[in-house]
């Protein structure tokens, strides 16, 4: 039995990674247990195994009775510290146990122990059968932990399966022979079907050690399946030159993915669209039909928020830095595009961008700014209090200070009377510049001023004083005779033309 024994030893630790001592002092353990087991046993013993010749001996100690007592006082109090267990068929608490001496209680007493060889004759038989069984469970366990060791640092990888079973509780997925994952009903998708034979693409989301082996737990309904799905069909991305900054998925309806492109030239929409859009279009196949938004990431939180909305059209997207929330306006007819089916589509773009989004048509915004008296007042909601030549106020969040955003037409207007944009049309670009500049020359600043409204006061007098001249060449002279009144119309016709 020793040759053999020291054989297959050496064999697992070649082909398994199984040191061999540890086989050798699990078998020793082993053999101990086994020879307490059979009739006539010594109280105290311990098995000698050389490792190199596979033969054993076991050897009965005989204590001194004041050594033992000690020793059984020890064992008895480390024992009495220990909490007592609850049997769980009656619900009461367990009686203890009497106190054994474990071998390294004794080992330090050797000197004081006297040993006599016990060794059965018969113990052959015994031992061959143990030696078999501790070899098996530790090639198990050993094949278990290496498995553990391999997948613990897979979370997050995607892998290919086979299903294996399918019921309402969980799927078994098969990644190798002898290695199945778990699908639990938590991480399905609801509106997919787990055939059995069928192959599926799932991610890694955990993996823990259990006595049967390593629980690996897989996912259909994480975000970073999304990603390592298009890690797979697009380069671009397995090459680090696109990356997926962000994704906001709702499994089995819809998901938005925020894409940045981290070298010139390259599109991250295009690249992850593919050509004729056959690199986006496995991705959907793979999540059975799942539409996908893909987004460029803008690092303008205004801009990034109207592309998340798509395939909506944006009008204005009015910023709140500090509140971390986004009003965006939409025409009519496309509100109910932007909010989408239950408010998903806002939902998933909120989820993209962080930001709380809130979705207004132009109609409703109208009405809200008809409430607000832009002239000759200092209110302000925290926006840019600039009117544009279009009549809406600027959509731009007023800086800290002021009521207006950091443009240096808008903070010029707080020159003047007035905040509408067109006072400004008149006057240069570096005038403006000046009118913006808070420590400009106020004698400088003053001359500008005076001329803009001038001429601001001027083109809104002009159209009076034509209409004024219509009129009045309208109107027959109360001095003249009614029948020369025909004279009088070229003369409206000429202003009219003017």
């Amino acid at each position: 039995m020793s040759k053999e024994i020291v054989e297959a030893v050496k064999a697992l630790e070649q082909e398994k990674g199984i040191s061999a001592d540890k086989l050798m002092d699990a078998l020793e353990d082993a053999l101990l247990s086994a020879y307490k087991k059979t009739p006539g046993a010594a109280k105290y013993a311990r098995v000698d195994l050389d490792h190199e010749t596979g033969d054993f001996l076991v050897f009965e100690l005989i204590l001194p009775p004041e050594l033992e007592e000690k020793l059984l006082a020890e064992a008895a109090e480390a024992q009495e510290e220990e909490e007592r267990e609850i049997d769980p068929e009656t619900g009461e608490l367990r009686e203890p146990e009497d106190p054994e001496l474990d071998p390294e209680m004794i080992a330090p007493y050797e000197d004081q122990i006297t040993t006599r060889d016990v060794t059965p004759e018969d113990f052959g038989r015994i031992a061959a059968q143990t030696a078999k069984q501790v070899i098996l469970q530790r090639i198990r366990e050993a094949e278990r932990m290496m498995m553990f060791d391999e997948y613990q640092d897979r979370v997050g990888e995607l892998i290919t399966g086979i299903i294996q079973q399918s019921d309402k509780r969980y799927t078994l997925v098969q990644l190798r022979e002898r290695v199945e994952a778990l699908l639990p009903k938590s991480e399905q998708v609801y509106n997919e079907r787990y055939d059995h034979g069928m192959r599926v693409k799932a991610v890694i989301t955990d993996v823990s050690d259990s006595t049967k082996g390593p629980a690996i737990v897989v996912s259909r309904r994480s975000s970073e399946l999304i990603k390592k799905l298009f890690e797979l069909e697009v380069p671009e991305i397995a090459d680090k030159l696109v990356e997926i900054v962000g994704v906001a998925r709702e499994p089995g309806y819809r998901s938005k993915i925020a894409v940045i492109s981290h070298a010139d030239g390259v599109d991250p929409v295009g690249a992850c669209v593919g050509p004729r859009g056959s690199r986006v279009r496995m991705v959907v196949s793979e999540l059975r039909g799942e539409k996908i938004d893909i987004i460029p990431h803008n690092d303008e939180p205004a801009r990034f928020v109207a592309k998340a909305l798509s395939p909506a059209r944006v009008r204005e997207v009015i910023v709140d830095d500090d509140e971390r929330q986004a009003t965006v306006i939409v025409p009519d007819d496309q509100l109910s595009l932007a909010i989408g089916r239950d408010g998903q589509n806002a939902r998933l773009a909120a989820r993209l961008t962080g930001w709380r989004v809130d979705i207004k048509s132009e109609t409703e915004f109208s009405q809200e700014d008809q409430d607000v008296e832009y002239e000759g007042e200092e209110q302000s909601d925290g926006r840019c209090m600039a009117v544009l030549s279009n009549g809406r106020r600027c959509p731009n969040a007023a800086i800290e200070g002021s009521t207006y955003c950091g443009l240096p037409a808008h903070q010029a207007l707080s020159r003047f009377q007035t905040n509408q944009i067109a006072i400004l049309t008149s006057i240069p670009e570096a005038e403006v510049e000046i009118l913006a500049d808070p420590d400009a020359d106020e004698g400088q600043v003053s001359a500008i001023v005076e001329k803009a409204e001038a001429e601001f006061v001027e083109e809104v007098a002009e159209p009076e004083d034509e209409e004024a001249a219509v009129e009045d060449a309208e109107e027959p002279a109360a001095d003249e005779p009614q029948d020369e009144a025909p004279e009088a119309e070229p003369v409206a016709e000429e202003a009219e033309q003017s």
